[in-house]
């Protein structure tokens, strides 16, 4: 494609996380101008269970699309951009385009007996799986949601039965709505989320769909993540849908690792590395997953990636569920108002351990308490996690032979200057941080502009767009670092007994 830029045109971004739904509007040089966000409501029906409603993930992002529009004048939008939390599943009727239920979020734990079960009856499937899709069998996939959706909600099963049922991860639940319905598609990288797509040819398995006996004709067809996706009248003129991808793919090309073995780190909800692995799919000796980065034009790049489930839903449960923070931005006060943890450890296992342990059934562990401990003493704790969390990742990538110069981080914990520092002196390189940290927007943003001929490539996209900030230099010895493993590696294995 060659670069069609136009002064003044904007990129709109449809960011649906888990926590909120945000519309942001970028420059060609990768400003901000206009911005704006919903919170989303979390059910939790049972224990270990999390759902969302598909409804409102809709009508928030249409809200917040409409609000950044009206702010910036819908005939400045060049295109859109999506971008998504991964693996949440959402059940749709295809002649209605209402739901037929909640959707499953990537968080939920509820498969994880089901998961147990095929991987007693047959010990070696679990390896066949990995070897076609990259993935584990756990219940953070969406394939298994789905099995479980059709044996326990009759109006899912119901509609499948019929022919009525649509399946889709959250983007391609909301290109159906802003196409008005005529578009039931799901880029390549949320694809390779589901256990249902071959990582090779990024194509749906008909082996690995008969082994969870789901309906092929339910899910949506697999695309490039940049390109004429869609189009939608949403706001008041045609504008196309020109980008789309899961969030951390899109937060790792936000963050211009479009070379192999740049890595980058996302600290939300949870955290999750990526490592970009090149153009032929990786295999993983140490419990990491293989992943699509991106696919343009029918052409995929792959990364390999650890998931953290707890990151910053672990200072949340600080702040709402112990109460003893009253907003997470005290969290940063309160760690640098004590030298050291002082023998506190938190393993922040609320939801299970994921990479490279891979325990659905882990809880959380503080340990290490004393007369003498206080709330920043846990405090302090729950964000060395953190580090010594990703401190896990890094390790098993350099075992699997890519070691980490530089480690790029983004997300909203990420503007806590303490913690930036922590993970420079936990994983003993550096930290770099970038201008806009908004990075999973900025990718899905690139994408689009790729997809709309605004720039060449992702690189000419990275070049306009993208900038460093700050970096974060170690400031611990060898010793310190190691003391510190140490101490986290004796309380993730109080969790693991």
């Amino acid at each position: 494609m060659t670069n069609q830029q136009t002064p003044g045109q904007l990129i709109l971004v449809l960011d649906a996380g888990t926590t909120s739904t945000r519309a942001i509007a970028f420059t060609q040089t990768g400003e901000i101008v206009a911005s704006a966000g919903r919170p989303m409501t979390q059910h939790y029906p049972a224990s270990g269970w999390v759902e969302h409603d598909p409804a409102e993930i809709r009508d928030l992002s249409r809200a917040c699309l409409e609000e950044v529009a009206a702010q910036v004048g819908a005939e400045r939008i060049a295109a859109i951009g999506i971008t998504n939390q991964r693996e949440t599943i959402c059940f749709w009727d295809r002649t209605t385009g209402e739901p037929l239920a909640r959707a499953i979020v990537w968080q939920d734990r509820r498969t994880a007996d089901y998961c147990a079960g095929l991987k007693a009856a047959d010990p070696g499937l679990e390896a066949k799986v990995q070897a076609k899709t990259g993935l584990l069998l756990d219940p953070y996939f969406s394939g298994t949601k789905f099995r479980w959706a059709l044996d326990n909600w009759p109006m899912v099963a119901d509609a499948a039965r019929d022919g009525r049922l649509a399946v889709g991860t959250v983007e391609s639940w909301l290109i159906w709505h802003l196409s008005g319905g005529k578009v039931h598609v799901t880029d390549a990288t949320n694809a390779s989320r589901t256990l249902l797509m071959d990582l090779a040819s990024c194509q749906w398995d008909d082996e690995l769909i008969a082994m969870l006996g789901v309906p092929k004709a339910a899910l949506p067809a697999i695309v490039d993540c940049a390109g004429a996706l869609a189009e939608t009248t949403l706001l008041g003129r045609s504008i196309p849908i020109t980008g789309a991808a899961g969030d951390q793919q899109a937060a790792a090309i936000g963050q211009a690792c479009l070379a192999p073995g740049m890595l980058k780190a996302t600290y939300g909800t949870g955290c999750f590395l990526l490592a970009h692995a090149g153009a032929e799919p990786p295999v993983s000796r140490n419990r990491l997953l293989a992943t699509v980065a991106w696919r343009l034009d029918g052409k995929p790049a792959y990364a390999l990636e650890g998931a953290i489930f707890v990151a910053g839903s672990a200072v949340q449960w600080l702040r709402d569920g112990l109460g003893i923070i009253a907003t997470s931005a005290e969290s940063e006060t309160l760690a640098q108002s004590v030298p050291d943890n002082g023998g506190v450890s938190f393993v922040p296992a609320l939801a299970g351990l994921g990479a490279p342990y891979w325990n659905p059934d882990a809880r959380g562990v503080i340990c290490g308490l004393s007369g003498g401990s206080t709330r920043a003493h846990v405090v302090r704790a729950a964000l060395e996690a953190q580090g010594q969390q990703t401190a896990d990742l890094v390790d098993a990538l350099a075992a699997d032979g890519v070691p980490a110069a530089m480690l790029r981080v983004d997300g909203g914990m990420v503007a806590n200057n303490w913690l930036c520092q922590d993970l420079a002196d936990s994983l003993g390189v550096v930290v770099e941080r970038p201008r806009v940290i908004e990075t999973t927007a900025m990718g899905a943003a690139m994408l689009a502009g790729v997809g709309a001929g605004l720039f060449a490539d992702l690189a000419a996209a990275a070049d306009a767009m993208a900038a460093a900030d700050v970096r974060f230099h170690p400031a611990i010895d060898g010793a310190a670092r190691a003391a510190r493993r140490t101490q986290w590696q004796a309380a993730i294995a109080k969790v693991l007994a």
